[in-house]
């Protein structure tokens, strides 16, 4: 086909317009990471008893009496307290949170660790396997456990719906924002899908001071990456 000088011109000016087009055209958005405002739970030094362990430090039978609820369903701290004994020295006065537990788990910090000359890894509660053992004073008795010392790893507690809604799953680690005076990014925070669980990030007290943060603040968690699960 014979196309004359003027119907030539007319095709290449309706190509270059087509292709003009397409260069305005805006790049489809990247999709937002998924956001979500988290209430904030500071933790302090504590102590899960069993019931073996419960019998031996507060008498046979004895049980544990609320001192007031903690946010998690079913949780709560408890009037009884404890000494802990490590190689250095002690640490008094240290809430049992219930209700009692299966395996004795004690939770402290960094700090505490020192004074107590006890290294307590990092971990998640439930992961006891080769952290230091302590000795536990109560009233009535002492246990001197082999095992179960750690320092809490952060956490955030959520229920299956919401984290459905966010696009969260049991097990991942997403960052979380700060906006304080001593704000920042806290990465590698981990996600604990629960039935009943109350959506509340866990960070010990070490980690509020250094961020500035108290007992009911928010927090801005964001879904960048999957590390985990």
């Amino acid at each position: 086909m014979n196309y004359t000088e003027q119907q030539a011109e007319w095709i290449t000016q309706q190509i270059l317009q087509e292709l003009a087009a397409t260069k305005r055209a805006p790049a489809p958005e990247a999709a937002a990471p998924v956001a979500l405002d988290i209430p904030v739970g500071v933790s302090n030094r504590h102590v899960h008893l069993c019931r073996e362990d419960m019998d031996i430090l507060f008498g046979y039978g004895s049980t544990l009496t609320r001192f007031k609820a903690v946010k998690q369903p079913g949780q709560y701290a408890a009037e009884e307290m404890v000494t802990l004994r490590g190689p250095k020295g002690d640490v008094k006065n240290v809430r049992v949170l219930g209700p009692l537990r299966n395996t004795t788990q004690v939770e402290i910090s960094v700090a505490d660790g020192f004074a107590l000359g006890v290294k307590a890894p990092v971990r998640m509660s439930g992961d006891l396997l080769n952290s230091p053992g302590i000795e536990i004073i109560g009233p009535k008795g002492r246990v001197v456990k082999q095992d179960g010392t750690i320092v809490a790893w952060r956490h955030i507690h959520i229920s299956p719906e919401e984290a459905e809604r966010h696009g969260l799953r049991d097990g991942m680690e997403i960052d979380v924002h700060i906006d304080s005076p001593r704000g920042g990014m806290l990465s590698h925070v981990v996600v604990r899908v629960s039935a009943d669980a109350v959506l509340e990030m866990h960070i010990d007290v070490e980690e509020a001071n250094g961020f500035g943060l108290r007992n009911g603040d928010t927090v801005r968690g964001v879904k960048q990456d999957v590390r985990h699960g």
